[in-house]
């Protein structure tokens, strides 16, 4: 079928059409992960030309796609998400330009050892497989994923969103013929033609033949659904509820500037700060500046009673407040009695995503970043930096908050298994 085609199709079609894609990616991940590292540079590459080369093609596609898309209603931080221009179309080219700089996981000693009975053993790392990925409306994604996926050795299968699905089409076009240009399968990166959510049911449930794992990016609903439904191992976050904790040694001017950027920076990111966490013993001198800024940039403000006190312009916040990711212009803050108490209730009211101390006593900070159980901890700098281009990895599918395989920024080294590689001399066992 088209990579192309848009409309719906029946049921046994999508599983047919589904099941001829998890046997063509298969193929292909058996050649792809042969594929020398050279190899793989040079479709990066050409790809990356072709996004530069077709970049009207995909504005053009981008503009239908934003059109519908504010026909249906969708909100700002959602039609953001879709948005691309110039610049957005310039870092997905660099973006596939800084992943040919990265070193090749594939076939990489992790560790390696000799036995007494002289067995030389070494730990290689291997692609995973065939990875799903399932994503909303960010049309970015699909050059960020394809490309994560073909430098760690993997066959991909792409499901956009449907809101972004022209755009999509056209991104992955781009890809495609970077593929080309290398002489690998085009089947390495192959993206979902259809926007008939029955696609994504076939993949959670239906394709473990296929899919080795399913990484799902966009918000609660869609992960919730790939957790409850896939029947693959999936690496994902539900929520990105993130904190900032303004301790008592603080620097006020370095407080409101890293919690401006870690809220309002961009606020429909899973990076992006829902609540302010302010220490009771700085709340005098730093807690009514830190409200004003955020008052005065815009921001809706959600507050405890201390934090009410401070501005008119503050509203009560509920029990429900301190759980929420907002992915808008507000916030939650709270007043709490030192590191401790914003540790507890970060492991109370968060997602495990990534916090924030600021504060310039290095004893708090380091107490603040073990104790805090969170896949991203920092010290003086904003959460927004939770991204794996920020992290040096090139970019990213996604950040995990789970606790095995893979957590944090996921990117090419966490699209990697291992197998052990034995080497003898004739020994047997006893």
């Amino acid at each position: 079928m088209n990579a192309n085609v848009q409309d719906a199709a029946g049921g046994s079609e999508i599983a047919r059409l589904m099941k001829h894609m998890g046997l063509e990616a298969v193929a292909a991940s058996r050649v792809l992960a042969r594929a020398s590292s050279d190899q793989k540079d040079q479709a990066l590459r050409a790809a990356a030309a072709a996004l530069r080369s077709r970049k009207a093609a995909i504005l053009a596609a981008n503009a239908e796609d934003m059109a519908a898309a504010q026909a249906a209603g969708l909100g700002a931080a959602m039609l953001d998400r879709l948005l691309l221009d110039d610049k957005r179309i310039e870092s997905m080219a660099r973006g596939l330009e800084d992943i040919v700089a990265l070193a090749d996981p594939v076939g990489g000693v992790a560790a390696e050892w000799t036995r007494p009975n002289g067995l030389r053993i070494q730990r290689v790392r291997v692609p995973l497989g065939v990875v799903g990925i399932i994503y909303e409306s960010r049309p970015n994604v699909t050059a960020d994923a394809g490309a994560l996926c073909l430098k760690s050795g993997n066959a991909v299968i792409l499901r956009g969103g449907s809101e972004s699905s022209r755009s999509s089409a056209a991104i992955h076009a781009c890809l495609v013929e970077g593929l080309r240009a290398a002489g690998l399968p085009e089947t390495c990166i192959q993206i979902v033609p259809t926007t008939d959510r029955a696609a994504v049911g076939e993949m959670l449930a239906h394709m473990s033949d296929y899919i080795d794992v399913v990484v799902p990016r966009g918000g609660k609903s869609l992960v919730a659904r790939v957790q409850a439904e896939a029947r693959v191992p999936v690496i994902g976050h539900l929520d990105g509820n993130c904190h900032v904790y303004v301790d008592r040694d603080a620097n006020l001017e370095m407080a409101k500037r890293v919690t401006l950027n870690a809220k309002l920076r961009r606020t429909g990111i899973c990076g992006a700060a829902e609540t302010l966490l302010v220490d009771r013993a700085c709340a005098a001198t730093h807690l009514g500046p830190l409200v004003q800024a955020l008052l005065d940039a815009g921001c809706e403000v959600r507050g405890d009673a201390a934090t009410r006190a401070v501005d008119p312009r503050v509203k009560a916040a509920t029990e429900d407040d301190w759980y929420t990711e907002y992915l808008d212009a507000v916030i939650a803050v709270r007043v709490v009695d030192g590191v401790d108490a914003a540790a507890a209730h970060i492991a109370q009211y968060g997602s495990a995503h990534t916090e924030s101390i600021v504060t310039d006593n290095l004893s708090t900070a380091e107490r603040f970043l073990a104790h805090v159980d969170s896949a991203i901890v920092l010290h003086n700098a904003s959460t927004q930096f939770a991204d794996g281009g920020e992290f040096g990895m090139g970019a990213e599918i996604g950040i995990s908050t789970d606790r095995f395989h893979a957590r944090g920024p996921v990117g090419v080294e966490q699209l990697t298994s291992y197998k052990y590689v034995v080497r003898g001399s004739g020994q047997l066992r006893p």
